[in-house]
């Protein structure tokens, strides 16, 4: 943290379909934090469409921006730098975001701070719990990334172990079309989960070979498609929230238990979870009775900063920024980038 000086940060997030900007001060204190989703739009069409997303925040951008700015009570005089995801995300979204970041550091002659989406996941956790600090274990669950991660140091990851296949948001997403559930699918399989039994379909737990920390979603989502379209060929009854609980249930298990080994084998004291999927309730409840159970401090933000968002970028952003971290105008935008990458 800052000795001398606060350090406020305009941040802008416009990685997939929430178009979102935020002043944070110091990296910890979120002075604002504006989301205008696409949901309502993207549902029409049973998932995200990259042409549309990128057109709806070239639209909203500016106001949510000024929004966020005006929320702050901060003038832009008052701002320090301004900071901004790069990657990874959808290339015209990300441009969108990149471009108006671009523009605001220009004109204000401040600094340009590039941040990685996934890192900003993660450093949602540091605005949620003021005190924490790393080293820890973190697994990161979203819709395009499964990832373990050791948290050496603010800047420095271990990744143990990530998805082979699909992500386990993406699974969600897919079985949750398969049994007829409405976009986004992870909310609606959470939600109907509490109406069924998770014992009633043994689905497969793909633990990999052993030791492994990566991650396979693709058989188990596979596995749900099969039991459904059996069931349809014998006119059996398809019981909805008995499979969304049993699914669940089976990706749940092995997220829980190889994080849990992780802090085992790492001599971390906690565990924090982060991405759009630790918005998940049962997802929670789970990792947070294994952690009692394991003697170890558990951490999530609150679901608003599960979501993508820009307070996350900003407080990712800050510490990008006092390690020296910044960008000129040449800065492009990443679709493909990995955690842990520099571009």
């Amino acid at each position: 943290m800052s000795d001398t000086k606060d350090i406020t940060i305009l941040a802008i997030e416009t990685s997939c379909d929430e178009t979102s900007a935020a002043v944070v001060r110091n990296g910890r204190q979120v002075l604002s934090n504006t989301i205008y989703t696409q949901i309502a739009t993207h549902k029409l069409f049973g998932g995200v469409v990259p042409e549309i997303a990128s057109r709806q925040h070239i639209m909203k951008i500016d106001g949510v921006v000024s929004h966020a700015m005006e929320e702050a009570g901060v003038g832009f005089d008052g701002i320090d730098a301004v900071a901004v995801t790069y990657g990874p995300g959808l290339v015209g979204a990300l441009l969108v975001g990149l471009s108006h970041a671009k523009a605001l550091a220009f004109a204000l002659k401040k600094p340009l701070i590039p941040v990685h989406h996934i890192e900003g996941h993660i450093a949602a956790n540091y605005i949620e719990y003021p005190d924490l600090e790393p080293p820890f274990v973190c697994m990161v669950v979203s819709g395009g990334h499964t990832h373990l991660v050791n948290i050496k140091s603010y800047k420095d990851f271990d990744i143990l172990g990530r998805t082979r296949d699909d992500a386990a948001g993406e699974a969600y997403d897919k079985v949750a079309r398969v049994i007829g559930l409405t976009y986004p699918g992870g909310p609606q399989i959470d939600k109907l989960s509490d109406e069924g039994d998770p014992n009633a379909v043994v689905f497969p737990r793909a633990t990999l070979e052993e030791g492994s920390y990566d991650f396979s979603f693709s058989g188990l989502k596979s596995a749900v498609l099969n039991y459904v379209n059996k069931a349809k060929m014998k006119n059996e009854e398809i019981i909805a929230a008995d499979i969304a609980a049993s699914f669940q249930q089976a990706v749940i298990e092995v997220l829980t238990d190889k994080a849990i080994r992780a802090c085992k084998e790492y001599n971390s004291p906690i565990l924090a979870l982060a991405g759009g999927v630790s918005a998940n309730r049962h997802l929670r409840a789970a990792m947070q009775a294994a952690c009692d159970k394991n003697g170890l401090r558990f951490c999530v933000p609150k679901p608003v900063l599960c979501t993508d968002n820009a307070a996350m970028i900003g407080c990712a952003g800050y510490y990008e920024f006092i390690n020296g971290n910044t960008a000129d105008m040449s800065l492009n935008a990443y679709p493909g980038l990995k955690l842990g990458e520099r571009m």
